[in-house]
């Protein structure tokens, strides 16, 4: 395979924020560099927090990414067309949105009985009442994927591949839960049996209690994998290629009672992974995943991931622990693979690097590249030199920002998924350096090529 290289920056990240004439420009931006994939954080509709990962709905864009006056741009006539042929999700998105509303963002369990139960007559009727405010959401969404569908053409035309990104479960508040709760492990008042999570570990004593409802995977196994299959080929749709966050849920994931506050007691329980994967696997061939492997990882995890060849990450900031196994270490890098300097979840590589001791910083020095330039250079040029097919480097890093610029801190909600650069950020010349290692390290590729020459 090709080796190529290209920049992690939500479309929230963008200087406006939206899907306008910005994201246009960043495209142009990205072939000066030479940098061909984009890949993003999930597209979804969030909840008020506005966290990518937990999502109203698994398949509907976020209304926040409209642009200014997006009403005027709509083709109202392809608009009707699009209404008779409804993508399957459409309605009971927005009827859940709706509802939403009209009970002041509570979630779906706190709605009152016939709406939470779904009563046909009582949704039939209030569907009736508010079909105007329905039409709009269903508007929203339209005039979304035009334009994502748009930026993606000229992404392609460009040499330049989308790559996205799908948690592997869904929030329990999110119209994935309330339209198909025999799909979820719920009880007979539809509140989850059990939970997600991951156990104690080096990390935290307690482990992560997540929350989110975990599949029924018996019942999806016998309808054929039909929301997973919907779910894949929608994403599919919008991307190249695609991320499943927390791969190793397919092979088993960590089980806890609803009623545990923590996420220390808990069960590994198998999931029929394999078979949902060879399941995609006919239906898509080839199969344009990406495994999110990092963490404890099991035997049985590198067997799925290798059995389906799909290519796993690693992340180079995890790489300095001087173990001798660490597959994050530079000299360790396999070429089937995506390697990061840093994730959305990890501080800014010059962040990172201003937080280590100076012994340590002397030592992670001595593992890198000299003579490239301060850090993230270091960093940025061992992952551009690695074996590695694919390199994504997070735009803070290619801006050389410290730990304010920082996107997410995992296990807090205050202040993340906000930043934005500017186009000042972007330092005289600075395309021109990011091109010239591009083509050092054989990762241009041949439409950006002919672009540029």
């Amino acid at each position: 395979m090709a080796r190529s290289i290209g920049v992690l920056l939500h479309p929230t990240s963008l200087p406006s924020g939206v899907l306008d004439y910005q994201a246009w420009l960043f495209l142009d931006w990205m072939v000066k560099a030479g940098l061909s994939i984009w890949q993003v954080l999930p597209l979804t509709a969030p909840h008020d927090d506005d966290s990518p990962y937990q999502g109203l709905s698994a398949f509907a864009l976020n209304p926040k990414l409209l642009p200014k006056n997006w009403q005027n741009q709509v083709d109202n006539k392809a608009f009707e067309a699009y209404l008779e042929t409804l993508p399957h999700w459409l309605e009971d998105y927005a009827l859940f949105m709706v509802l939403r509303e009209q009970f002041n963002h509570q979630a779906w369990s706190a709605w009152p009985e016939p709406y939470r139960f779904r009563d046909p007559q009582a949704l039939s009727a209030f569907a009736e009442q508010h079909a105007e405010a329905m039409r709009e959401i269903k508007k929203q969404q339209f005039y979304l994927e035009y334009l994502w569908q748009k930026l993606k053409r000229d992404a392609s035309d460009k040499g330049i591949e989308l790559f996205g990104d799908m948690p592997i479960f869904v929030a329990y508040d999110s119209v994935d839960v309330w339209a198909n709760p025999d799909q979820f492990k719920l009880d007979e008042n539809l509140q989850p049996s059990v939970v997600t999570g991951v156990p104690p570990d080096y990390f935290s004593q307690t482990g992560q209690r997540w929350g989110n409802p975990h599949y029924n995977w018996s019942v999806m196994q016998q309808d054929g994998f039909s929301w997973w299959c919907q779910r894949i080929e929608h994403a599919l749709n919008q991307f190249d290629l695609l991320r499943i966050d927390h791969f190793r849920g397919l092979e088993s994931s960590w089980e806890i009672d609803a009623k545990e506050p923590t996420a220390m007691n808990g069960n590994w329980v198998k999931a029929p992974g394999a078979a949902l994967l060879a399941f995609l696997q006919q239906e898509f061939d080839p199969l344009p995943l990406v495994a999110e492997d990092l963490g404890i990882i099991t035997p049985e995890v590198v067997a799925l991931k290798e059995q389906f060849g799909l290519p796993g990450m690693s992340v180079l900031q995890f790489g300095f622990s001087g173990l001798p196994d660490n597959p994050h270490a530079p000299d360790s890098l396999v070429e089937h693979s995506v390697v990061y300097t840093g994730t959305h979840d990890n501080d800014t590589s010059l962040g990172w690097f201003n937080s280590l001791e100076p012994g340590v910083q002397n030592w992670v020095v001595s593992q890198l590249p000299d003579q490239v330039g301060e850090m993230p250079w270091p960093l940025i040029v061992a992952a551009m030199r690695s074996v590695a097919e694919r390199v994504i480097v997070p735009m803070q890093d290619w801006l050389g920002l410290d730990s304010e610029h920082r996107m997410n801190i995992p296990g807090t909600t205050e202040k993340n998924w906000g930043w934005q650069f500017d186009w000042d950020d972007i330092p005289e010349e600075l395309e021109k350096r990011i091109y010239q290692w591009v083509k050092q390290t054989q990762r241009l590729n041949e439409t950006q090529r002919a672009l540029k020459e």
